[in-house]
């Protein structure tokens, strides 16, 4: 496998990527390596992730961060229902437990991180860290040696190290800074949002029964929108949802009602559909 050759099985996937990150997602193959992907919300830093599993035919195991993300909730926890169980099993025979007997493999169960530490292989799975900026400090630092050595410790077991190392693929919408200790673990790659052709060529891969006509509307009119002063500006996944609502009501025409009964598909607070209202639905969904 080389660049071009990945470029292109991420094409027949139905994600579209320039040079820049196909070149990035390769060498996180080649060289084993941790990407650090970030971009604006919406432009496929998660879909980058997906596209690359279903390249290399390898499951995908996910990590949604979030406030409060603890390393058990991340890595493991014990099966207390099946722990009790064993106790009264040796109960029931006179015998009786030791920790070691209760904290053992058989009483783990592997949350998304031990999953792919402990993939078989032969391939390595693809792990995606989604949206690491909303976990805390404490749980970034947790990650240096899971990033760094493919290993993870277990404090009954010991340090659980991965026969195959997972691809490990890290997202990011930049809305706090990360550690350069976490960013020197990794590669980088920031993915922009695409402008308008390369929209719609996107949008008519992943709404193939979109009119062709519809595609190239919608690029222009969320290209229009990202230049007004938008809380939240839409992106590729904003501008597919558009289309795939406008699809699914039938509209035959893009004008100023189809756009007002489906803003909600594409603008997603109400200072911002009160904002594009403002600047005028028509001039927003013009034909070019």
């Amino acid at each position: 496998m080389n660049v071009d050759s990945l470029r292109h099985g991420l094409e027949r996937t139905g994600y579209l990527a320039d040079d820049g990150l196909a070149t990035a997602l390769f060498l996180a193959v080649a060289l084993g390596q941790p990407i650090l992907l970030e971009g604006e919300p919406g432009v496929g830093k998660t879909q980058a992730a997906v596209a690359l599993a279903e390249v290399l035919d390898t499951p995908l195991v996910r990590l949604q961060c979030y406030e409060g993300l603890t390393a058990a909730e991340a890595l493991y926890e014990w099966n207390y229902p099946r722990q009790l169980l064993s106790i009264r099993l040796a109960e029931s025979r006179g015998a009786q437990l030791t920790d070691d007997d209760l904290f053992t493999p058989d009483h783990l169960l592997a949350r998304p991180l031990l999953a792919a530490i402990s993939h078989p292989g032969p391939r390595p799975v693809v792990l995606l860290i989604d949206e690491i900026d909303r976990a805390d400090d404490e749980f970034e630092a947790f990650l240096f040696e899971l990033l760094a050595e493919s290993a993870v410790t277990i404090p009954e077991l010991g340090t659980r190290r991965a026969v195959v190392p997972p691809i490990a693929v890290l997202t990011s919408n930049r809305t706090r800074d990360l550690h350069d200790a976490l960013k020197r673990r990794c590669l980088y790659h920031w993915i922009a949002h695409p402008g308008p052709v390369r929209v719609e060529e996107i949008i008519r891969r992943r709404v193939p029964d979109a009119a062709g006509w519809l595609a190239a509307q919608v690029a222009g009119a969320v290209a229009r929108m990202r230049r007004l002063d938008l809380l939240k500006r839409p992106g590729v996944a904003e501008a597919i949802n558009w289309t795939s609502a406008l699809h699914v009501l039938g509209v035959r025409e893009l004008d100023a009602v189809a756009a007002e009964r489906t803003l909600g598909a594409v603008l997603k607070y109400d200072e911002d559909t009160a904002t594009a209202r403002k600047a005028g639905l028509a001039a927003l969904i013009a034909r070019a």
